[in-house]
């Protein structure tokens, strides 16, 4: 049975990644940053004064949304996911990884302001996502259901089994480890301190990881960027060898589905999520003054999680003079990477950082997942209920921990490009709007102000909005 649904899997990945999602992300990233001029390099300056703006509400800040969508965005996958492709695909596919973080940057941008645009009111503050604007501005409750669907499988059972497995897996190379109990064991600790996490609510994940995830995110390059340094003898060499990889077109094309450019893609696009419709989520719950603030804000978290952080793992290992294998692809290759530096205390480095990135990564990817189960309710569930949503969600990371990755992975993979054939095609339907939105926003700042949305200067309604009125 496992064999047959692993099939049905590996076809549709190829499907999804060697045509369809390829052209679909380059495409959609090139006409959003030509339709915004550019705005993800032109406007960083803004992208820094959004996300340092106070938050004169009681609600979720700018700045606690980006954490929440960084949370879900770097996680283990930066660190295996980067790990097995380098192992793969080779060291080219980071240069993929690369195009996709800056091509994707202006997708970012569009679908966290049409969340922002179309988010509504709740008792704790704004919520929304692509469900809501695919229901409120295309007026198509059952693809927006389908979306929630896809979202609440994807985050809520593949990516957050494949992080509990990846934590676990850490703990491999270490004596006391035993197959049989060891993932058991680790799987319990995570998910019950996951469950409180979720009790506490979206204010308590929005307090925990504007904490955890800049501590982390800080310390992992920074040992990344120790490990350059004592090996910058090497830096000629890697980057001629990434460029080289990248486009050796015969190694390429003799072998597209376990090449450079489908691995660089695939692990880019699971690891930015630029495009698939999961980080607008956090950005409708922020509370700003302009939607356009919030898009700014989340180009910030692709940089930061592909840029920044995959290319800490890809740098730490390239540098480190390990020579990549498939047989220790994953987080074998990283632990002996930082070991060859660091001696002992790097693959605990390793175990310490994986379990940091897994935990706000789980608590990310349940904040999604929250949102989607509102919608499909059609409103915010009773407290009995929440508490049996948190319990199962927790029950699905402790089940992650003893199955198999590889599996794991393609189920992710063909339920997260699923998300993203439903997405790109809406954002940039309902592009306009926060083009409009953008325009509106540039033309206030050069007037001097402080940028207010009014939803009647982008031509929109009052009644097709809900925060706005």
């Amino acid at each position: 049975m496992l064999e047959t649904i692993s099939k049905i899997v590996n076809v549709t990945n190829d499907a999804l990644y060697t045509y369809i999602l390829i052209i679909m992300l380059v495409a959609a990233g090139i006409y959003f940053t030509v339709r915004t001029r550019f705005a993800p390099f032109r406007l960083f300056g803004e992208q820094i004064r959004a996300v340092t703006e106070k938050n004169n509400g009681n609600g979720v800040s700018s700045f606690q949304a980006l954490m929440i969508s960084t949370a879900s965005r770097v996680g283990t996958g930066n660190i295996v996911g980067v790990s097995t492709a380098i192992c793969l695909g080779g060291f080219g596919s980071v240069f993929w990884m690369w195009v996709i973080a800056i091509i994707g940057s202006a997708s970012a941008f569009v679908e966290s302001t049409l969340a922002q645009i179309y988010k509504r009111k709740g008792p704790d503050g704004c919520y929304g996502g692509p469900a809501y604007y695919i229901e409120s501005a295309l007026k198509n409750r059952t693809l927006a259901v389908v979306f929630s669907v896809l979202l609440i499988i994807t985050y809520g059972f593949g990516f957050n089994m494949l992080a509990s497995y990846n934590l676990q897996d850490t703990f491999s190379t270490y004596g006391f480890y035993n197959k049989s109990t060891t993932p058991w064991i680790i799987g319990a600790v995570i998910a019950v301190i996951v469950c409180y996490c979720l009790i506490g609510g979206g204010k308590r994940i929005a307090k925990i990881t504007s904490l955890l995830v800049p501590v982390m995110g800080v310390a992992y390059v920074v040992i990344s960027l120790i490990i350059v340094v004592l090996n910058i003898k090497f830096l000629p060499d890697v980057f001629a060898r990434i460029f080289r990889e990248a486009f050796d077109f015969k190694s390429i094309f003799g072998g597209f589905t376990g090449s450079c450019v489908m691995l660089g893609i695939k692990r880019g696009l699971f690891s930015n999520e630029a495009g698939i419709g999961s980080a607008p989520n956090a950005s409708a719950s922020a509370e700003v003054s302009h939607p356009a603030k919030q898009g700014l804000v989340q180009v910030l978290s692709v940089f930061i999680d592909t840029i920044l952080i995959c290319s800490a793992t890809a740098f730490m290992c390239m540098f480190s003079g390990v020579e990549p294998t498939e047989e220790i692809a994953g987080a074998v290759y990283v632990q002996q990477a930082i070991a060859s530096v660091f001696g002992k205390f790097g693959p605990i480095f390793i175990t310490v950082a994986m379990a940091l990135f897994a935990f706000t990564t789980l608590i990310g990817n349940l904040y999604y997942v929250d949102k989607c189960v509102i919608h499909i309710a059609g409103k915010i569930p009773s407290k009995k209920a929440r508490v049996t949503i948190n319990v199962i969600s927790s029950l699905i990371i402790f089940a992650g921990a003893g199955l198999s990755a590889d599996l794991l992975w393609g189920i992710a993979d063909v339920t997260m490009g699923a998300m993203a054939v439903i997405n790109i095609p809406v954002i940039i339907i309902l592009g306009k709007h926060a083009f409009n939105a953008l325009k509106d926003y540039e033309k206030q700042r050069k007037a001097g102000k402080d940028p207010v949305f009014k939803a009647a200067n982008i031509g929109l309604g009052y009644t097709s909005v809900d925060c706005w009125k």
